[in-house]
């Protein structure tokens, strides 16, 4: 069962620690480890939870019937594979950023527990099997190797565990990247979906993590093909979206990634050719939040999510922008109205969000995606 708690409480806390801010200020934002405990508990609990389990999983013969924890023996649990690797993210970051906190000590040994040798190798073996070209392809490999980022500064800054781990997830981490290097160079088209197979907001994730760890061929391949794929997109509109079970935003995420792509002015340019309606001035009906009707439906409750990530897209989108232009303080302002109705969602009542939530809600709310460097030349 999940641990028993309100986000409601303390999503209050959270608006006056990290609301109001003009985004990208100097200095970071101050969240304390309780205002994070309610997220981390529910990754603590489904990272070991096995059941109801959806797996993703092509079979040749009889002899590849297996239970979620022997086909994933380090992510098996929250539902999904990618799920389970990105509660495994918010674990690392959580210990990571405090390392004192109790819950950091039950964070390490899952990770220690989980992110074995062995583990990892069986892991890498079954994504680099025949038949798995496109398996988790590119969500929760963008997400495997957000992980695998924050392992490797955690390392930077002096954590002997997570040189272990890191160690670790290296064959995982090198598999991820093999996949995603032969299948960009082929892909056509961008993939403009709401849901896990968007390549927007993977890129995103990829590129951040090449930066991170320095490999710069991948950051180059993916710079590149986030030029070839967007960079003449124009007049794009909100007036399509949201579908009925997007988590992602197609617009957002895409304007979210050439952030990191280009340089402000330029981004400007581009992105008021991309985005026309976005307005000067705050005005309370563009982009209004989104609406979950049943939450205990896991594809409704994808809404969600979308309020969490269109926030910090929004957010990355002002940091992108020069420091005059007015559109600035209109997408924090409507950052804001998101984070709060996304954060005030992540409450653990029910699996279907629960599984799941608490990785975008710590995400926004850590800043992960602001405080990396968007373009390599800052």
């Amino acid at each position: 069962m999940l641990r028993s708690f309100s986000v409601r409480l303390l999503g209050c806390f959270l608006l006056v620690a990290v609301l109001g801010v003009p985004v990208g200020w100097a200095e970071p934002q101050k969240i304390t480890a309780e205002q994070m405990v309610p997220f981390v508990s529910l990754a603590l609990d489904c990272a070991q939870q096995e059941y109801p389990n959806k797996i993703a999983h092509t079979m040749r013969s009889d002899a590849d019937v297996g239970t979620p924890g022997s086909l994933h023996p380090a992510f098996y649990g929250c539902f999904d594979w990618h799920s389970s690797v990105h509660g495994h993210w918010l674990l690392a970051r959580f210990a990571r950023l405090y390392p004192e906190h109790a819950l950091a000590a039950e964070a390490r040994a899952i990770l220690n527990r989980h992110l074995s040798e062995a583990n990892i190798a069986l892991e890498a073996q079954y994504l680099l099997d025949e038949g798995r070209a496109s398996w988790e392809r590119p969500y929760g490999l963008a997400w495997l190797l957000q992980l695998a980022a924050e392992l490797h500064e955690w390392e930077r800054e002096g954590g002997s565990d997570a040189a272990i781990w890191s160690a670790a997830l290296l064959p995982l981490e090198e598999a991820c990247t093999a996949r995603l290097s032969s299948w960009l160079p082929k892909l056509a088209y961008p993939i403009r979906t709401g849901e896990h197979s968007q390549t927007a907001f993977a890129f995103g994730l990829i590129l951040d993590y090449a930066r991170i760890v320095g490999h710069e061929k991948l950051e180059n391949l993916v710079e590149r093909t986030s030029i070839r794929l967007y960079l003449s997109d124009f007049e794009n509109t909100l007036r399509f979206e949201p579908s009925g079970q997007d988590f992602l935003s197609p617009a957002l995420a895409e304007a979210d990634l050439m952030r990191r792509v280009m340089e402000p002015e330029k981004y400007a340019g581009w992105l008021q050719s991309f985005l026309p309606d976005l307005p000067t001035a705050f005005r309370a009906s563009w982009l209004p939040v989104a609406k979950v009707t049943d939450q205990t439906d896991g594809k409704l409750a994808h809404l969600d999510g979308l309020n969490l990530s269109r926030a910090w897209m929004l957010e990355g989108m002002a940091l992108g922008l020069p420091a005059a232009d007015p559109r600035r303080e209109v997408l924090q302002e409507v950052a804001e109205i998101h984070r709060q109705a996304g954060l005030d969602a992540v409450t653990g009542d029910h699996y279907e969000g629960g599984h799941w939530l608490g990785t975008y809600a710590f995400y926004l709310s850590s800043e992960r995606g602001l405080r990396l460097t968007n373009r390599k030349n800052n």
